[in-house]
């Protein structure tokens, strides 16, 4: 139980922070953040092979959830604006 709380919260983090770095961060509430947070690591891990948040929290797994979910804002932006911004 206390290792789902643990990934919600870094999940939140790793949203929170690409949200920031993608400028999406005032349409974004918390539970969207979460959201983001868990697939860009779910990404991450697709492209690495791993060394995401969601096997264990280290600050590289930190680093590559952090890009999963940046790239995964850069695509949403693309489809919904038609420009990564």
């Amino acid at each position: 139980m206390l290792g789902i709380i643990l990934w919600l919260i870094v999940g939140g983090v790793v949203g929170w922070l690409a949200s920031m770095i993608m400028r999406t961060d005032a349409q974004q509430g918390i539970l969207l953040n979460i959201v983001v947070g868990i697939v860009g690591a779910f990404l991450a891990g697709l492209i690495v092979g791993g060394g995401s948040i969601n096997d264990q929290i280290t600050l590289e797994s930190f680093l590559w959830s952090l890009l999963g979910a940046v790239v995964l804002l850069a695509i949403v932006n693309l489809v919904r604006r038609g420009s990564v911004r």
